[in-house]
């Protein structure tokens, strides 16, 4: 008798060749079918991961920013201040690598009927809720800063997300894009820019930027292969920036602005590059109709 790995198909006839391929099919059909909305999958608790660290976030700007300055304490507890920025946008960074996991391991495991509607709300809270009170927060403590502008300005933000969010889940976008900044890099450009503490007019102007840009019909590429091991890599070199910028590390508050800057150039990429293309195709267009009226 010959025996056969069941993992194999040497030494099968046609037949059970056959039957051993309908097996596999249908058991990986199994493993990739959607779960009942009562069970939860892998990639669902990184989501609810994500919901967690967005929280977390909005717990420590609270507690480490905005209740100092209301006791009147924010002078005298500059690296509390610090620290909990440090540690809110850590939360926010850990939050986006959790996003950018659930996706993948949706995608290779089962995942749940559950999985895209978690992915919105966590988004929302981590991406837009959070970010969007940073803002608010930074108009509240900023010397100089004016409340009500920063309030409108950090509502914009919310309901770019709100609306990002909502047209993810209806629109079909060709494969390998995302239409207008994804909800991850807004929220990170938006604390970059808080991070770096610009005039404050200035910044809320470059914060009302960011949520255009996330509404917007610029096309950003999604983080697959090489550009997610490279996004997952940006990831843990901001932390380590923020981390020895909110220890007083020499050399941390340099660290600190050029993973900044460095964040907001990535951002403003896409849409430079979209201009770039389409002034090219003009100039191209206009050469071609000279061509045309020299020829003739």
């Amino acid at each position: 008798m010959t025996v056969t790995d069941p993992e194999t198909l040497v030494g099968l006839s046609e037949s059970d060749e056959t039957e051993l391929r309908r097996r596999r099919w249908a058991r990986d059909r199994e493993l990739r079918a959607p779960r009942s909305p009562q069970t939860l999958s892998t990639a669902d608790f990184l989501t609810l991961g994500n919901a967690v660290c967005g929280f977390l976030a909005i717990y420590s700007i609270t507690t480490n920013m905005l209740i100092p300055h209301i006791n009147g304490s924010d002078g005298s507890a500059g690296g509390v201040v610090r620290h909990g920025a440090a540690t809110a946008v850590t939360l926010l960074l850990l939050g986006s690598m959790c996003d950018l996991f659930d996706g993948l391991v949706a995608r290779k495991l089962r995942s749940s009927a559950l999985g895209a509607e978690l992915d919105n709300l966590a988004d929302l809270i981590s991406f837009g809720i959070a970010p969007a009170y940073f803002v608010a927060v930074w108009g509240i403590v900023s010397p100089g800063g004016k409340q009500g502008l920063s309030a409108f300005i950090a509502l914009t933000v919310l309901l770019a997300v709100v609306l990002r969010l909502a047209r993810f889940s209806t629109v079909k976008m060709r494969p390998g894009v995302f239409q207008g900044m994804p909800c991850p890099m807004g929220a990170m450009t938006v604390i970059a820019i808080v991070l770096l503490d610009p005039p404050f007019l200035v910044g809320l102007l470059a914060i009302f930027g960011v949520a255009y840009l996330m509404v917007s019909q610029v096309e950003y590429p999604k983080p697959q292969g090489l550009l997610a091991t490279a996004t997952l890599a940006w990831i843990v070199v901001s932390i380590g920036c923020l981390a020895a910028w909110a220890t007083g590390l020499p050399g941390g508050d340099v660290l600190m602005h050029v993973g900044a800057v460095a964040q907001i150039a990535l951002a403003a990429m896409a849409p430079l590059l979209v201009i770039r293309r389409k002034v090219g195709q003009k100039v191209g267009d206009v050469r071609a109709r000279r061509a045309e009226s020299r020829g003739c």
